[in-house]
């Protein structure tokens, strides 16, 4: 199972295409939409979110609200195009219309694909870079991510995430009994946080920030539950799921940092305290006293709750600009400023719960490989039995 997406962030529409998907799965415009619309929530967020309230259009592979096995296309609209048809324009324009085109950019945002971007592509004009390294791009990646989880949910996977970090402000520890309970919860939170004293906190610092012209990041975790044992393989790098995953968190605009289970914390303790011993009872099967690991050993699923957290730096489109050199004329200016949020860090809690859901949803396609969701289901329902009684 794989998909392309394709769009700018100024540009007509955002696409995506998905191939792999098994025929039969329930797939309504709705349930795509939901996640839609909790990407575009969130503290912090900027003007844009108002402007776009982004539908999905399915345009193939869907009939009657059942897959049927052929790819599927995705479309969602930018409303802001109509302000940008002659800067975003596929059409060629003439040389008097070019210099109408007053938006150009040469000077490059550090922190940003810009000046990478221009200088391997070739462009003098970096919007040409900067429009599609826009994390508007994430859109596609969660109406995708929809469709996987809409697979997970079909064979009993549940994936949930929230808001660890904000601005340096940390959420204490707060329990719950289910994935659907941490959903619930980091979905009443502005910040998508399970800590309401920090949530409040984390806003205050957001609204400072935002004062200051500046922008603060954090760090997410996504939390998933009944992926069956083994899922993944030790037997070549790439195959390794875990890696797999941390490399879709790494993926993620503006994420510098990824780690499993206590992850960096591991270094800091003795073997005794960091790995999980194994536990068996005939109504579990294989089960571990903790879960340090992160649901994953050898590359492969424990059958343990995965546990992967992400840090995202601040975004580095700032209000109060940094210098830059200007790439035509070489001389130092002031950064270019484009509109922006002053943290994304409870959105790109859920696009870390998409890419996540992606990853595991293709790697339960490639190992238990059906081409009908009641196939997928019964062949990973023999699996959890065997798994139990191995």
């Amino acid at each position: 199972m794989r998909y392309l997406t394709a769009g700018e962030s100024h540009g007509p529409q955002l696409t995506t295409i998905l191939e792999g998907v098994p025929a039969g799965l329930e797939l309504t415009s709705d349930k795509i939409n939901k996640e839609l619309a909790r990407r575009q929530k969130g503290y912090g967020r900027g003007r844009r979110m108002q402007i776009e309230k982004d539908q999905i259009q399915i345009t193939s592979g869907v009939r009657h609200g059942y897959t049927i096995g052929a790819p599927i296309a995705l479309v969602v609209q930018n409303n802001d195009f109509k302000h940008w048809q002659k800067i975003m324009g596929a059409e060629p324009i003439s040389s008097e219309e070019q210099e109408e085109v007053k938006r150009k950019i040469t000077r490059p945002r550090p922190g940003h694909a810009d000046l990478n971007g221009a200088i391997k592509y070739g462009h003098r004009d970096m919007r040409n870079v900067l429009e599609r390294s826009s994390a508007r791009e994430t859109t596609v990646r969660v109406a995708a991510a929809a469709v996987a989880k809409t697979i997970l949910s079909e064979v009993g996977v549940k994936v949930g995430g929230h808001v660890l970090e904000i601005g340096g402000i940390k959420a204490q520890k707060r329990d719950y009994a289910s994935i659907e309970e941490l959903q619930d919860k980091s979905e009443a939170s502005p910040v998508r946080c399970l800590d309401e004293e920090a949530a409040e906190k984390m806003m205050r610092a957001i609204d400072e920030a935002k004062k200051q012209g500046d922008s603060i990041g954090g760090i997410v975790e996504v939390i998933v539950e009944g992926m069956p044992i083994g899922v993944g393989s030790h037997v070549q790098y790439d195959r390794k799921l875990e890696a797999k995953l941390a490399a879709a968190i790494m993926s993620i605009n503006a994420f510098k940092g990824v780690e499993v289970g206590i992850g960096f914390e591991a270094a800091r303790r003795p073997g005794s305290q960091v790995h999980d011993e194994i536990q068996w009872t005939k109504e579990q099967g294989y089960t571990r006293r903790t879960n340090n690991a992160g649901g994953f050993e050898g590359g492969m699923t424990t059958g343990m709750p995965i546990v992967i957290r992400g840090v995202m730096k601040p975004i580095p489109t700032l209000y109060k600009p940094l210098e830059s050199v200007d790439i035509d004329t070489k001389e130092p200016f002031k950064a270019s400023i484009e509109r922006s949020d002053s943290c994304a860090v409870p959105a790109a809690s859920v696009v870390a719960e998409a890419v996540i859901a992606w990853e595991l949803a293709a790697a339960l396609l490639e190992q238990f490989g059906h081409d009908r969701m009641d196939a997928l289901k019964d062949a990973i329902e023999r699996h959890r039995q065997y798994s139990k009684e191995f």
